[in-house]
């Protein structure tokens, strides 16, 4: 299956990194300013992409405390006929906590050239390192 995945360590337990993840308000923190979410299975979210022109929006499709959280994914204006996905996901590791970030469903979203979708998305996780923002917060956090 086409998708974009990242993966980091971070040194914190799961129950840490979570926290980041328990608010609207710590999730803007790391994930987008604008984020606008009802933060539970079902709710609705809208915010900026990390590129601050894309407007994204979908809906919470799981929320697993400590677990996972996996988001609909749909670029407004973009031609996306469905969505694809966003699944951040936490595991206990030795060393703290293993965080993987995955967009999936790209050929699924029913745009033609679906693939340069993709490939943008691969760039842009290089150039936004959403990750190192949150492993950056964890870190302010600890040390606060």
């Amino acid at each position: 299956m086409p998708q974009v995945e990242r993966t980091l360590d971070i040194a914190a337990p799961p129950s840490t990194v979570w926290a980041w993840f328990s608010t609207p308000e710590r999730l803007r923190r790391w994930l987008a300013p604008s984020l606008d979410i009802d933060l539970r299975e079902g709710g609705s979210y809208r915010m900026r992409g990390a590129d601050d022109e894309t407007w994204i929006s979908g809906t919470v499709l799981e929320l697993v405390p400590e677990g996972r959280l996996v988001l609909s994914w749909l670029e407004e204006d973009a031609g996306w006929l469905n969505p694809g996905r966003l699944v951040v996901a936490l595991t206990a590791v030795p060393a703290g906590t293993r965080i993987s970030l995955v967009h999936d469903g790209f050929a699924g979203i029913g745009k033609p050239g679906w693939q340069a979708t993709r490939q943008a998305y691969e760039r842009g996780a290089d150039k936004h390192l959403i990750l190192q923002q949150l492993a950056a917060v964890v870190a302010g956090d600890q040390g606060a």
